[in-house]
């Protein structure tokens, strides 16, 4: 493979990156830009390409934990997305196998569920919505 190649995936990832900022293709534009330089020296196409790929993980594994947290630190949840981790009081009581409850979270009326396949929780009882499924809260009992 000529070392070029590995310039050119390097700057067609890097204008990937650019254009998203979605902080998906830079880890592997610096594992290209490692390989070429491992061409540049002469090693051959396996080492390059292992150099690559070794760099690219590294880079993924090392660095994106860091650059997710500095990027996203003034990021504020949305909308549904803010309920996470609040507390809700059940209205109606949750049976998940019955697909029925609701739960009332910051003034508005949500149908509930829980993670337990034969969860049920029963009215007045102050739960913790863990996440969200389509238009449903999933719920568990906060425990006291």
């Amino acid at each position: 493979m000529r070392v070029i190649y590995w310039l050119a995936i390097f700057i067609v990832l890097l204008i990937i990156e650019i254009a998203t900022m979605g902080l998906t293709t830079i880890w592997f534009a610096g594992g290209a830009l490692i390989a070429f330089c491992a061409g540049l020296v002469g090693f051959g196409l396996g080492v390059q390409i292992g150099v690559f790929v070794i760099v690219s993980i590294l880079l993924l594994i090392l660095t994106r934990p860091i650059a997710v947290k500095f990027f996203n630190q003034e990021r504020q949840k949305t909308n549904a997305e803010s309920l996470i981790g609040q507390h809700a009081l059940v209205t109606e009581d949750i049976d998940t196998i019955k697909a029925k409850g609701q739960v009332e979270i910051c003034g508005q009326i949500w149908s509930a569920k829980t993670d337990e396949p034969d969860g049920k929780i029963p009215k007045n009882t102050v739960v913790v919505v863990n996440g969200i499924q389509g238009v449903k809260l999933i719920v568990h009992a906060r425990e006291e």
